[in-house]
C-alpha cells in the first residue's frame, strides 16, 4: 500500500531557443538525444543533483519505486539516486518512464517536439531504466492549456499510485522526478487544492527541491480506480477525469507535509517557478530561452541572478 509520494524537480538545465512563428526549436549546446529542447543539466545542476542523492537515501521509510519524466534532464538528475539506492540495497533500482509527468508547453499552432524513446534513453542510462513500463498516459504535441495539464497529471497520478497500491510486494514509498509546471501540479492534484489563479504561490518547485506527500486514506484505492476510464492515445486532448478537486485529492488525497525543500542543497532555494495564468503559447516561459538555466551564464552572474529569481 503506497504511503509516502516523494517529489523532486530537476536541477540546473543546459538551454534551448524556439522560434514562435516557426516552430523552429535549436540550441548552441547539442542535447545528448539530440532534441534541441531534451538538454542536459548544467555543471551546477550536477551538483545538485548529487546533493540530492544524499537527501533521498536518507529518506524513512527508503524509496520503493522510482518515476521520472522521459527528459534526459530529469533522468540525469535522478541517476546520483539510484546509483546510491542500488548500492545501499545491494541490488538495481530501475526507472520507471512515465510521460504523464513530463514537460508543459502551451498551445500552439505547430507540434511541440516529444521526448526521446525508451530505446533511446536506454543508450544514454542503461541498466537503469524499467524497459517493461509503459506510460499511462502521453500528452498531446499540440501542447496543453494549464487546465489539461493538471487533469494529464492527475490522471496519470491516479493510475500510477492504483498499479503500486495492487503490487503484491507492497511498496510504500514512491519517488517522481518532474518538472517546475508539473511539480505544482502534481501538488495540487495530491491534495485536491486548486486555486483560483493559477500563478498562485502554493506549491513550490525550486531545482532539485524535494516536497513530500503523505496519504490520508489507508484504503486500497481498488474501487476508485474502476470509476476512471482509460486514456485513449488516439484522442490524446480528451483525458478521463479524475475526482480529485474540491480537497479530495487523487484515491482518497494526501496531505503535503514537506513543501519545495532546500536544505540539502549548498546554496538553498533557486530557481522558483509561477503559472503566468495565460496559458497561450507565447506567454508559455517553458518554451524560450532562459538565461539563468543555461551553463553558458558565468558563475557571477549565477550568483547575483539565481537568487529569488522568477520567470
Amino acid at each position: 500500500m503506497l504511503e509516502y509520494i516523494y517529489v523532486v524537480r530537476h536541477g540546473f538545465r543546459s538551454n534551448w531557443i524556439v522560434n514562435p512563428e516557426s516552430g523552429e526549436y535549436s540550441a548552441n549546446i547539442p542535447s545528448p538525444t539530440g532534441i534541441a529542447s531534451d538538454p542536459a543539466l548544467a555543471s551546477y545542476g550536477v551538483g545538485q543533483s548529487e546533493a540530492l542523492a544524499e537527501k533521498v537515501v536518507s529518506f524513512d521509510p527508503p524509496v520503493d519505486v522510482v518515476i521520472s519524466s522521459p527528459f534526459y534532464r530529469c533522468l540525469q538528475t535522478v541517476k546520483p539516486a539510484i546509483a546510491k539506492l542500488s548500492a545501499k540495497r545491494q541490488g538495481s533500482v530501475n526507472i520507471k518512464v512515465e510521460n504523464g509527468f513530463g514537460e508543459f508547453y502551451g498551445r500552439a499552432r505547430f507540434d511541440h517536439p516529444s521526448p526521446a524513446s525508451l530505446d533511446v534513453l536506454h543508450e544514454h542510462f542503461p541498466h537503469m531504466l524499467d524497459l517493461h513500463y509503459e506510460a499511462v498516459i502521453v500528452p498531446s504535441t499540440n501542447g496543453e492549456t494549464i487546465d489539461g495539464l493538471h487533469n494529464r497529471v492527475a490522471y496519470a497520478l491516479h493510475r500510477v499510485i492504483a498499479a503500486i497500491d495492487n503490487d503484491p510486494s507492497g511498496p510504500k514509498t514512491l519517488l517522481i522526478c518532474t518538472h517546475a509546471a508539473t511539480m505544482i501540479a502534481i501538488g495540487r492534484a495530491l491534495t485536491g487544492s486548486m486555486p483560483e489563479d493559477p500563478a498562485e504561490d502554493d506549491f513550490l518547485c525550486y531545482t532539485c527541491s524535494v516536497s513530500k506527500f503523505v496519504r490520508r486514506r489507508k484504503g486500497d484505492g481498488k474501487d476508485d480506480s474502476v470509476s476512471v476510464d482509460d486514456w485513449n492515445r488516439e484522442f490524446p486532448d480528451d483525458i478521463p477525469i479524475v475526482g480529485w478537486r474540491g480537497g479530495k485529492g487523487v484515491l482518497g488525497g494526501w496531505d503535503c507535509k514537506l513543501n519545495g525543500d532546500t536544505s540539502h542543497l549548498e546554496n538553498g532555494a533557486e530557481r522558483g517557478w509561477q503559472f503566468s495564468g495565460d496559458e497561450a503559447f507565447m506567454a508559455d516561459p517553458n518554451a524560450y530561452n532562459d538565461r539563468l538555466n543555461t551553463i553558458e551564464t558565468v558563475d557571477t552572474e549565477i550568483e547575483t541572478e539565481r537568487k529569488g529569481s522568477r520567470l
